[in-house]
């Protein structure tokens, strides 16, 4: 901007004109201007593109006065609906299912579930994998529905709680050390069998064992010897027909009746033998048997 001067006179006066002065201009011009210009187009463009991108995310994410998307906030907690993906560990105190829904964890590797104390430190972890499921914890416990305990482990001993313990596979039930229960019972028209197949099976019981077999034999099968031992008691063998068949037989003399009649006689180490019956006992005749 140039500012100009403008001087008056009048008839028979001289004035001197001054000399002349600097003249300075005010404002913006050339390059600096447009470059001005320039940076402020570019600072609307910055401010309407990041409003369309917050009105854009808020849109996306679903937000709204009750949460986000699937993610309501309730006076109970947080209320997620839909299917989810956690990128990192989620941290909560309790996680239950809608009521007419189930609870799905679904991982491709696993899911692994935590319980810290205080101080942060692992007390229990639930691991499932692709191949195993594990359990580290001081006792594992599963409860029926009102809340009784069905079964129990801890590094003493394993309680099964239920009434009745089901085996269905077709190879039974296998155990290295001792079992204690007070009935061991097979399915109906199917066989029990408890087999030792390399060393000895044993029953213990402080008042007596009692082997039933309602709708068929008992058969006892061994490779060495069977003992029946009771210290206090009797063992009665009450049945209408006791049948030895490989009862070892004792050599009797010339009997005039077509079919004869034998006693059993019994060696001083209980090993049992036939004799002859005649009208006195036979056996001191044939002991020979048990020499």
């Amino acid at each position: 901007m140039v500012r100009e001067q403008y001087t008056t006179t009048t008839e028979g006066t001289q004035i001197k004109r001054p000399d002349e002065q600097h003249v300075y201009k005010i404002g913006i011009y050339g390059w600096r201007k447009r470059c001005l210009y320039l940076f402020v187009l570019l600072l609307l463009i910055i401010l309407v593109v990041n409003l369309a991108l917050t009105i854009w995310i808020l849109k996306v994410m679903w937000f709204s006065p009750t949460g986000m998307g699937h993610l309501h906030v309730t006076e109970d907690g947080l209320r997620l609906e839909g299917e989810s993906e956690f990128l990192f560990p989620l941290y909560a105190k309790e996680i239950h299912s809608r009521l007419d829904s189930s609870l799905l964890l679904q991982s491709t590797q696993n899911v692994t579930v935590n319980a810290r104390n205080s101080e942060g430190e692992v007390t229990g972890r639930l691991k499932v994998g692709p191949k195993m499921v594990d359990v580290q914890s001081q006792q594992f416990q599963i409860n029926s529905k009102d809340g009784k305990p069905l079964f129990t482990v801890d590094e003493k001993e394993v309680v099964i709680g239920t009434d009745k313990l089901r085996v269905t596979g077709p190879e039974g039930a296998l155990f290295e050390h001792s079992v204690e229960t007070p009935l061991v019972q097979a399915d109906p028209f199917q066989e029990l069998r408890l087999e030792s197949p390399t060393r000895c099976l044993s029953m213990n019981a402080p008042r007596g064992v009692h082997i039933k077999a309602h709708a068929g034999k008992i058969e006892a099968l061994s490779q060495m010897d069977i003992k029946f031992h009771s210290s206090d008691g009797t063992i009665a063998l009450d049945a209408e027909t006791v049948y030895l068949p490989k009862l070892v037989q004792g050599t009797g003399g010339p009997s005039g009746n077509l079919q004869s009649l034998y006693e059993v006689c019994v060696c001083p180490d209980g090993k049992l033998y036939l004799s002859e019956a005649g009208v006195g006992t036979t056996c001191q005749e044939n002991s020979h048997v048990c020499l």
